[in-house]
């Protein structure tokens, strides 16, 4: 029996991986992304046969938000505080638009419920709490986010407890999110009570997919499927992050620790920087234009990919994307009724996609639609793939130069269903060092999956930023804490006994976000005594006799996974001199003129310019 399998539900297609290798590929089906895992299970591993395990990366929660297809959602709050999730911050999205519309908050204002209480900055009652709001019929789920519960968590936790006796679906910011900064932990609390009653239904309904079901986290962990359903505003970056960690792997094995991963699926693109084999991690990401403040790994992702519509805008100018094709219709070339042109439809006729080759689920490809809908749009193959290629070309320059990082030195990892087509144009543009195109790579975002640590992320923070000793404190105890977590999670329970299970090797990891005192962004360091250099390397300068402050600390507490990804059976690949095409059963890689094909570690491809 296969013991362990990682499944990626994208916007066109559901990948599986299984222990032993073997991969499927199956249309994604957006009424009900369960139903293209259960059917891909079946496919994998014969019908009625379930594995032990199902790691899973999800696109619900994310297209829920992107969607607005979430939960009735009531906030409550202190008195004169309704607003800040629309007051926001004074930053614009696009300053010189005079047409730009933020996003409307998810919770309307009559649904926005104050309540007499206050705690100053440093946790101390001010002014008692008042009673709780009675909830309005038809709310869903409610958020409760109260002045510095980040330090003092009291206030919230009464009135969490009466919500939920009430019969509530409660989130509390001091659970989810415990750091400061009081709009971003609003709107993050807020998401989270959004999403919950979808996520939670549908994970309830893939539990029977498997013995165990796991879902990847935006941090790149594992976590049961019970721990997902009540957090799910952080599996934002579900997907795209099993990929990072797949991408990081294959760039480190061949001898490139310093590489960029580029994950181009059908709707959209995903990058992210790797620096000594360790993706790049961030606090807070935005989504559909609202600040989610969940650990995860720092991806940068634009919508471009192989459904991206390429059309023509009012002045006359080639468009691509961000809106896609997705699985139904999809592209022209599928045959599903799609009439409108795409990248996967420009890369057919362009004759970077063989004319016999045939995706997983869809057969042969139809270049006669795919040349009817690119002469429709008046757009051409080259013109679409250049358009495409400049856009992806911006989101490598995002997380490299324009963070100090020299993408000369760097490989970049393609993988996704169209990364390995457009991969080389991208480093050509950059100078990059190589490209490595990993084993699996249409499906690798399934292979980090299967091959994730489960996983425990922990925040707090601190209540005098000035008082390293303290916050040294709540480091050890974040790590105790998230230790125990984890055991809890892999069925040992703290107190037991010494020993641990030998099967059992719970790794650690602790860091420190600091500050220059004054200043109103911080960074992510190791210890506070490595800040000043760190500062240096990010701005351009230090100031050592600056008081640092240090306002929260991060906890991490993993288990490897049974499965390492490099030990994986690769299949057998063979070099290539461009320009020729490389068809694989998951995906097709295009070598230009000027570039060769070798065969690298792991059952990668290493792709270099010949004058290189």
């Amino acid at each position: 029996m296969t013991r362990r399998v990682g499944s990626d539900t994208g916007g066109t297609f559901t990948d599986l991986v299984a222990d032993d290798g073997t991969v499927t590929k199956v249309p994604s089906t957006p009424h009900d992304p369960g139903e293209a895992v259960r059917s891909g299970l079946t496919e994998l591993l014969g019908r009625g046969v379930v594995p032990e395990v199902l790691a899973h990366g999800t696109t619900v929660a994310t297209n829920a938000l992107l969607e607005r297809t979430g939960a009735t959602v009531a906030l409550v709050t202190n008195e004169g505080f309704a607003d800040v999730i629309e007051i926001a911050r004074q930053d614009r999205p696009s300053l010189h638009d005079p047409a730009v519309v933020r996003p409307e908050p998810l919770v309307p204002r009559e649904l926005r419920l104050e309540v007499a209480g206050r705690l100053s900055a440093a946790g101390r009652e001010v002014e008692p709490l008042g009673d709780p709001p009675v909830i309005p019929d038809g709310v869903e789920a409610v958020a409760v986010c109260l002045l510095h519960s980040d330090i003092q968590p009291a206030h919230e936790m009464i009135i969490g407890i009466d919500l939920e006796l009430a019969g509530h679906d409660v989130t509390l910011s001091s659970d989810l999110s415990p750091e400061y900064r009081e709009y971003e932990r609003t709107v993050t609390t807020v998401v989270n009570a959004y999403l919950r009653p979808r996520c939670r239904a549908y994970l309830r309904d893939l539990a029977e997919a498997a013995g165990t079901v796991q879902v990847m986290t935006s941090a790149g962990g594992l976590v049961p499927a019970t721990s997902a359903a009540e957090r799910p505003a952080a599996l934002l970056l579900s997907g795209p992050a099993g990929g990072v960690l797949a991408g990081a792997q294959a760039a480190a094995v061949n001898g490139f620790p310093d590489a960029v991963t580029f994950d181009m699926g059908g709707t959209s693109t995903d990058v992210c920087l790797v620096l000594g084999g360790q993706p790049a991690p961030t606090a807070e990401r935005e989504v559909a234009g609202l600040p989610v403040r969940m650990p995860s790994l720092d991806v940068h992702t634009i919508g471009a990919g192989g459904g991206s519509i390429a059309h023509l805008d009012d002045g006359g100018a080639l468009v691509v994307g961000p809106r896609s094709a997705g699985a139904v219709p999809g592209p022209a070339c599928y045959g599903r009724g799609g009439t409108e042109a795409t990248v996967t439809d420009a890369d057919l006729v362009a004759g970077r996609i063989p004319t016999w080759a045939a995706f997983p689920g869809l057969g042969a490809l139809d270049v006669d639609a795919a040349r009817a809908a690119l002469d429709a749009a008046g757009v051409t193959a080259d013109g679409v793939i250049a358009v495409v290629d400049a856009a992806m070309e911006e989101a490598v320059r995002v997380v490299t130069v324009e963070r100090g990082v020299d993408p000369r030195d760097l490989a970049l990892v393609a993988f996704g269903g169209a990364g390995p087509l457009h991969a080389c144009a991208i480093a050509d543009a950059l100078d990059m060092a190589a490209v490595i195109v990993p084993a699996r790579a249409g499906v690798l975002s399934a292979v980090g999956i299967l091959g994730a640590p489960l996983q425990v992320d922990l925040v707090r923070s601190v209540p005098d930023p000035l008082d390293h000793a303290l916050a040294r404190r709540l480091s050890d105890e974040l790590w105790n804490e998230a230790r125990e977590r984890l055991l809890r999670q892999v069925g040992y329970e703290p107190g037991e006994g010494d020993d641990l299970p030998p099967h059992v090797i719970v790794h650690l990891d602790a860091t420190f976000d600091c500050r220059y005192e004054g200043q109103s962004h911080e960074l992510n360091v190791r210890h506070p005594r490595r800040f000043h250099r760190e500062h240096r390397l990010r701005n351009g300068y230090e100031r050592p006799d600056h008081p640092v402050e240090v306002v929260a600390v991060r906890a991490r507490a993993w288990v490897d996974s049974p499965v390492r990804v490099g030990d994986l059976p690769a299949p057998e690949r063979r070099g290539a001199h461009g320009p020729s095409v490389i068809a694989e059963p998951d995906c097709t890689i295009w070598v230009p003129e000027g570039w060769t094909a070798e065969p690298g570690a792991a059952g990668a491809l290493v792709l270099r310019r010949w004058d290189r």
